[in-house]
């Protein structure tokens, strides 16, 4: 199956150094006992900028790259370490954003060093927009792929995020190749990510990978909304209530239908 033909789409930045030539970039926020950011207890790094403009976004303060604290590899890498023996047994590493892909220089250095030096398992909290940018050698310190699929249909993709769907359809295809464990993560928003035939779409994609752990069905909230007041942006979802616990059953019982596991 070809959705489309891997490309590039957009543009990572640029490798970034302070002024002792260290390979840095720009972290959002810090959780060192993440819990729902993969398998086990995480550090989840949470990184800057990102090129979807996800009308539910909770984190538009991450949007932009420079919104961020300017931090080292090393001294991220080091910060990881104090947790390193706890975390090799109870989780492991999961970098998130923003868009890890973004910043992909210094995003895959921390991955590499944490999967080689400090033996953790990995994950990358990612939508795949900008994966035809990086070649497979970049993914190999990444053990498992949460990755985002805002909504199947290309349009409505568009209308939710700004951005088509087809290179995040493309990037879950090449993982199969790479051999990489997904949980596939659905934020179902009432109006825009609810259709029937656009979820078993997703589902029966999802399920012909072969890949697919898991797949977490997340009810939309609005816990971010005063964020997008304080940035002087407009809210477009102040009306739109979350799912219902029906709705929520039957979107997860769509994707049971084809075999798939749903939390």
């Amino acid at each position: 199956m070809n959705i489309i033909e891997l490309k590039k789409v957009g543009e990572i930045a640029p490798p970034l150094f302070n002024e002792q030539g260290q390979p840095c970039g720009y972290v959002h926020s810090i959780e060192t006992g993440a819990a729902v950011d993969g398998p086990g207890m995480r550090f989840a790094l949470f990184v800057s900028g990102c090129q979807f403009r996800c009308l539910y976004c909770h984190n538009p303060d991450t949007w932009k790259l420079h919104n961020g604290k300017l931090y080292t590899v090393d001294e991220i890498v080091a910060e990881i370490g104090k947790y390193a023996s706890f975390l090799r047994v109870a989780g492991g590493l999961t970098i998130s954003g923003g868009e890890p892909m973004m910043q992909a220089h210094f995003t895959g250095e921390i991955f590499r060093r944490a999967k080689h030096d400090l033996k953790l398992h990995t994950a990358i909290d990612t939508q795949g927009f900008l994966s035809g940018n990086l070649d497979d050698d970049w993914f190999e310190p990444i053990d498992l792929v949460l990755l985002d699929i805002k909504e199947f249909n290309s349009a409505r993709h568009e209308r939710l995020t700004g951005k088509p769907v087809e290179p995040t359809l493309a990037f879950a295809e090449r993982l199969v190749r790479l051999k990489k464990k997904v949980w596939l993560r659905y934020v179902l928003l009432p109006g825009f990510s609810d259709f029937a035939e656009d979820v078993d779409a997703l589902a029966r994609f999802a399920a012909s990978l072969g890949n697919v752990e898991r797949v977490e069905v997340l009810p939309f909230h609005k816990l971010g909304e005063h964020k997008w007041a304080d940035l002087g942006l407009t809210y477009e979802l102040t009306d739109v209530q979350p799912p219902s616990r029906d709705l929520i059953k039957r979107v997860q019982a769509q994707f049971r239908e084809h075999g798939l596991t749903t939390y």
